[in-house]
């Protein structure tokens, strides 16, 4: 205030820019803030440009948290993908740009720390998908409490390679007859999957079976399906699956439906929107739906021959096995109640020793001096 009170007595510029230690810039500055504003001209002003060119438009802004809210669960990156294929005369801005959008307007983002990878050393047989139905993978996803309060158990299946969901239906508890309608009705209109994916509990696998075959898994194997059941305790082995399931649980169940005819729906629009809509990073920002195909392996039993076994036996009504009538004197074996209906092949090793085998899988030996069956994995 003195030095601009000097300066309106008369006094010259350059001579107080000199005594108060400031350039004739700074002198100048503050004589014209003062014209302009007064008192509030000599307080700190804000450095921001009045104008940015490159400020993403507020119509833009809009789309992007409209988006948003439609998909709570997406993330910059796949918000992007979505806009530009929906919007393809309009410029999107950048991934890092959006992600600055939801944080200047209190957008929560889905930020978590990364874990580091535990080695472990899967079951030689679980494969590497790498084109559409070589690997479906199934499971229940955790059950949930309708607002009804009843039980809802969703079961689902995706195709490992292309993210693909096949099924995502809910029921009232976990059966197998329930799995078996779903799958039956997969392989006749999509095909059959060279491998199934599993882990090791009902009604997919039996820790006291023979082999742990079920009935479902016994009936894959009679189609040709590979067998691949993960380790226990190791969900990572099924990593794809599951981190579906995070997504489903996140955008279906909070809040749950009234009912399950209201869930399923809820199910159903989450498929649609997951396989054709939903950017998906690990598959280059592409859907789901761009990448699968239908199978073309047709859903039929495999032949009851075992032309490089010696004979082939039904399982009868009980889990038994006969051999013919040539073999006099030999009780019936039990092998498991899953193979009900099944047709196994014998083969004669050596000393009235057989190899019992399912299509591929070996099953145990029936060892006809000691009149027993004995497992293969006993």
């Amino acid at each position: 205030m003195q030095f601009l009170s000097r300066l309106r007595d008369g006094e010259r510029l350059v001579d107080l820019c000199r005594e108060f230690g400031i350039s004739r810039k700074t002198g100048s500055k503050f004589k014209k803030r003062f014209a302009e504003l007064g008192l509030n001209g000599l307080l700190d002003q804000r450095r921001a440009p009045k104008t940015i060119p490159l400020r993403t438009p507020e119509d833009i802004v809009k789309l992007v948290l409209a988006l948003r809210r439609l998909h709570p669960t997406w993330g910059p990156k796949k918000l992007n993908e979505a806009l530009k294929r929906k919007h393809q005369n309009i410029h999107i801005p950048a991934p890092s740009t959006i992600a600055d959008i939801m944080t200047r307007n209190g957008v929560e983002m889905n930020t978590r720390r990364r874990r580091h990878k535990n080695v472990s050393t899967p079951f030689p047989e679980l494969s590497t998908p790498k084109a559409p139905n070589d690997l479906w993978c199934i499971d229940y996803k955790g059950q949930f409490r309708l607002g009804n309060q009843k039980l809802c158990f969703p079961f689902t299946v995706t195709d490992a390679a292309s993210r693909y969901i096949l099924a995502c239906e809910g029921f009232e508890r976990i059966s197998g007859d329930d799995v078996r309608r779903v799958l039956d009705h997969l392989f006749k209109t999509i095909g059959l999957p060279k491998a199934i994916r599993y882990d090791g509990g009902p009604p997919f696998a039996s820790s006291t079976s023979l082999s742990r075959l079920s009935r479902l898994s016994a009936w894959w194997v009679s189609l040709g399906i590979k067998l691949e059941q993960t380790e226990p305790g190791s969900p990572q082995q099924n990593g794809r699956h599951e981190r579906m399931h995070r997504t489903l649980k996140a955008e279906t169940t909070r809040p749950a439906s009234k009912n399950l005819l209201g869930q399923q729906a809820r199910f159903d629009a989450f498929i649609e929107t997951f396989n054709y809509e939903r950017p998906h990073e690990a598959l280059a920002m592409k859907c789901p739906a761009d990448l699968f195909v239908p199978s073309t392996r047709v859903a039929k039993l495999l032949s009851t021959d075992y032309p490089l076994h010696d004979h082939a036996l039904k399982v009868m009504h009980n889990g038994t096995i006969r051999f013919p009538r040539g073999f006099r004197g030999d009780p019936v074996y039990f092998l498991s109640e899953c193979l009900v209906g099944h047709t196994v092949g014998v083969r004669e090793l050596d000393d009235d020793r057989w190899l019992v085998s399912l299509q591929q899988i070996d099953l145990g030996w029936v060892d006809r001096k000691t009149k027993r069956f004995e497992p293969k994995d006993a």
